[in-house]
């Protein structure tokens, strides 16, 4: 879809505003931030909590990349809808985890659809899906948690 170099990583940032209520930032766009929040018992589900969230970036990835092989393939698209479901459920070692996500996705069209290029995108926008290809393989992710300063 998008040549994405290294230096293409904006970052993200996030804020403690209460409880289990956090202000997540995204400086370089228009939206400049939203909030999450976990579920009950923990919390009151102020925003989404992070399952919500992945499932997000995942049925957003998914879409747009179908989305752009249309395009690219001349088919009208009116709209994509999507239904993305994330599964949490405990790992043998009992923590709760998301062990899959289901998608639906429900492209309309304007007018007649090529019935070969409608399946060639359907054999090929998984493929470009950053997030969806990045999940499902596993993701390296580096913590580094600062010290607090004692005297």
């Amino acid at each position: 879809m998008v040549n994405l170099s290294s230096t293409d990583n904006p970052k993200v940032y996030l804020e403690l505003v209460h409880d289990y209520v956090f202000k997540v930032s995204f400086p370089d766009t228009k939206l400049g931030y939203f909030i999450m929040d976990e579920p009950s018992p923990l919390g009151n589900l102020e925003g989404p909590n992070a399952s919500r969230v992945l499932a997000a970036a995942v049925g957003n990835c998914l879409s747009a990349s179908l989305a752009f092989c249309l395009r690219k393939y001349k088919v009208k698209l009116k709209t994509i809808k999507a239904e993305v479901e994330p599964v949490v459920e405990r790992n043998k070692e009992g923590y709760w985890r998301v062990t899959r996500i289901n998608v639906k996705i429900a492209p309309e069209f304007e007018g007649e659809v090529d019935s070969a290029q409608f399946n060639r995108c359907l054999e090929l926008f998984e493929k470009y899906c950053v997030v969806t290809g990045a999940v499902r393989s596993g993701i390296d992710v580096n913590v580094n948690v600062s010290t607090p300063h004692t005297q």
